[in-house]
């Protein structure tokens, strides 16, 4: 599919995120958290004692902003998507997902161990999703739904 694709690749050169929760008031809380990806999903670890955590397990609502690395703002490209996010709990799933952290970022072996009930991973679902790509002209944005 062109969209999952699209998605895909910005993903696959993004090495972090913007994610958005809600807090239980109703308010938004955002924080910056590296990522991994296969496809159009992306994956994220927290603390699992971490107001984010807290806020999925209530409600699994996100917003996620990704945005590639660039040198002036005729090169912006990334992505504005909004999903739900998933806590990982199958030891197949947390595995997996462990290796394509690896693959990314070597450093992170020392905090991916499965079972590890410090560390929540989180498999992120799109419903929909801006692509940023300011190369094709100012603000450029072409929406998919995921």
């Amino acid at each position: 599919m062109r969209n999952e694709a699209q998605i895909g690749a910005v993903l696959s050169e993004g090495r972090d995120a913007t994610i958005a929760t809600v807090m239980a008031d109703g308010g938004p809380h955002a924080t910056t958290v590296s990522y991994a990806s296969e496809g159009p999903k992306l994956y994220f670890g927290c603390s699992s004692g971490s107001l984010k955590a807290a806020n999925l397990a209530r409600d699994d609502r996100v917003a996620v902003t990704v945005t590639l690395p660039y040198r002036d703002w005729a090169e912006i490209r990334g992505l504005s998507a909004r999903g739900r996010a998933r806590r990982l709990t199958s030891e197949e799933d947390i595995g997996r997902v462990g290796l394509l952290f690896m693959g990314k970022f070597s450093e992170v072996a020392q905090y991916i161990t499965s079972g590890d009930a410090e560390l929540a991973l989180f498999e992120v679902t799109f419903d929909a999703v801006g692509l940023l790509d300011y190369r094709q002209g100012f603000g450029h944005v072409e929406h998919l739904d995921a």
